[in-house]
């Protein structure tokens, strides 16, 4: 699973992005510098997973991780190829979530491709641009299923009024995770159709450092105007951050963050908000080897769950041996939660819970 870092150039993308990585992307102070996109594999910062290792003092941790993508700034005029348009689009379209950065912070330094810092103008120029390329799509699929619809084909006429409605709301200045469908017609029509404007939105307001914390007027006018859109808000000093970052003594990182009042980077709480974005869930293992976070869907099956570490796992599946992760902590040990009658013994219909430290028997 992917979560794409966009927006406009130059509004701190790859700065966040080595923030969240280390990988140490090329950051500078004009437009372009992103062209190819920078992958990084971050691991999902979990206090729950220092805890087990602290119970279980195991060889290893591995913790869970999320793939976060860099992608080249977005100009006005991208849906029809302007600045690098048609690989801007195609690289996002790759991803399953979208990180939006917003540019909430004035530096005469630090160009501004439009000239003048508007946060708000910067989100209705990414999302016209998304929502002409979903309309260009939408009209293609249109015209294909609408010469079906008129022959009498139900389903043709199903899938045709479905999407009509994407394109009058996306004619409407609307993105398509926006509009209401019923669960049906959404896993039937509007999901096969992969649209940009479909795929869930995190709101990145790039502060400076004053605004850390509390956030600015910027980042006020960015909440009013996605009051309305299922998505969250994230304040980041995005710039101080990176600074902090280079710093090799944790304690000393640790004392700056204190410094601007936080308890925490603000890049953690980015990457946890990310997988929860990607509707992914953690699980454990727990041994003397290793204590492990395994990453699934919300809503996955124990056997689902299996499959994760290994597809035999899945297809032998018997049953799960289930701890659920408070009961863990509070006993101290896998033993005293048996001795406690705690472990509890699931089958194939069981649906996997955030924390969950999970055994599995199978048979191949």
């Amino acid at each position: 699973m992917k979560a794409g870092i966009v927006g406009l150039p130059n509004v701190g993308k790859s700065t966040l992005f080595n923030c969240l990585s280390n990988a140490k992307a090329q950051s500078a102070n004009f437009p372009f510098c992103t062209i190819e996109p920078n992958i990084g594999v971050v691991n999902v910062p979990d206090p729950r997973l220092v805890k087990l290792e602290e119970l279980v003092n195991p060889e290893k941790v591995i913790p869970a991780t999320v793939e976060i993508v860099d992608i080249a700034g977005l100009v006005k005029g991208a849906s029809k190829g302007e600045g690098l348009g048609n690989q801007f689009l195609a690289n996002i379209r790759e991803t399953d979530a979208i990180l939006h950065v917003l540019r909430c912070f004035d530096n005469d330094n630090v160009v501004h491709v439009d000239g003048s810092v508007d946060p708000i103008r910067d989100k209705e120029t990414i999302d016209i641009e998304l929502q002409l390329k979903d309309l260009e799509s939408t009209e293609k699929k249109l015209d294909k299923v609408g010469r079906a619809a008129r022959t009498g084909n139900k389903e043709a006429q199903a899938e045709e009024a479905i999407l009509l409605k994407i394109k009058e709301g996306l004619e409407s200045g609307n993105s398509v995770r926006s509009l209401e469908f019923s669960n049906e017609d959404y896993e039937d029509y509007v999901e096969p159709l992969q649209l940009i404007t479909d795929k869930p939105v995190m709101y990145v307001c790039n502060v400076d450092e004053s605004a850390a914390v509390s956030g600015n007027d910027y980042v006020e006018q960015v909440r009013a105007a996605v009051a309305n859109e299922d998505a969250e808000v994230l304040v980041l000093a995005v710039g101080t951050e990176a600074d902090i970052n280079e710093l090799d003594d944790y304690e000393e990182r640790q004392m700056f963050l204190e410094d601007i009042g936080l308890e925490e980077p603000g890049s953690a709480k980015l990457i946890r908000s990310a997988y929860q974005l990607l509707k992914q869930q953690t699980y454990f293992t727990a041994g003397p080897k290793e204590v492990r976070a395994w990453t699934v869907n919300i809503g996955a099956s124990g056997p689902e769950a299996a499959g994760v570490i290994h597809t035999d796992f899945e297809k032998g599946f018997i049953r799960a041996e289930v701890i659920a992760y408070d009961d863990y902590i509070n006993y101290g040990s896998e033993a005293k939660v048996k001795e406690a009658g705690k472990m509890r013994v699931e089958g194939k219909n069981y649906v996997v819970q955030d924390g969950d430290i999970m055994h599995f028997l199978f048979n191949v």
